[in-house]
């Protein structure tokens, strides 16, 4: 069973929304146990469920072009995990949510994927091409961008971007089968 956690920071409850997507695209694929951690819920049985984990999925929504601040604490809290190892060859993906259709999102997607490249994880990207067009409106490779705009949680972000999200998902969710059985 390939284990995946989701762990990820929202303030105004759409970037949580993206992450319930993307759980339920993770939970699509036959073979993958998947949770979600809120960064503010982290404490030592946290910390041991992404350790155990095969691959961790990173959420963020993007504040002045980069990841919000609590997201950044959790990052340099893991530095015993960096100075271990203790990541190192597990998968790694993200997501990002921002109001504006650009707002400087992929600019955030490259922090995290710096910051998984740090640990030592491999980066799963997108995998969604112009074959499916109603995926993937923001147009984004490196990883997931949905749009929130200034609505509730219940408008906002689009159907369309939890469509993408749940694609996501599903795509993080064959690479970790593939990566834990090696097949």
């Amino acid at each position: 069973m390939a284990r995946v956690v989701v762990v990820y920071f929202s303030s105004m409850g759409h970037t949580e929304a993206v992450a319930e997507s993307v759980l339920r695209g993770l939970r699509r694929v036959d073979g993958v146990e998947a949770e979600a951690i809120r960064v503010q819920d982290i404490d030592e049985a946290a910390w041991s469920r992404l350790d155990d984990a095969d691959a961790i999925v990173f959420g963020s929504p993007t504040y002045m072009g980069s990841v919000a601040a609590e997201f950044k604490a959790f990052m340099d809290k893991s530095g015993t995990r960096w100075y271990e190892r203790a990541w190192m060859d597990k998968l790694a993906a993200g997501f990002t949510v921002g109001g504006g259709l650009s707002g400087d999102k992929q600019s955030t997607l490259i922090v995290m994927q710096t910051y998984a490249s740090q640990h030592g994880m491999i980066w799963v990207s997108m995998g969604i091409g112009v074959r499916e067009p109603e995926l993937d409106r923001l147009s984004s490779s490196i990883g997931l961008m949905c749009q929130a705009g200034n609505g509730p949680v219940e408008q906002t972000p689009p159907k369309e971007d939890h469509a993408t999200a749940e694609a996501f998902g599903e795509r993080v969710g064959r690479a970790a089968v593939r990566w834990s059985t090696g097949t």
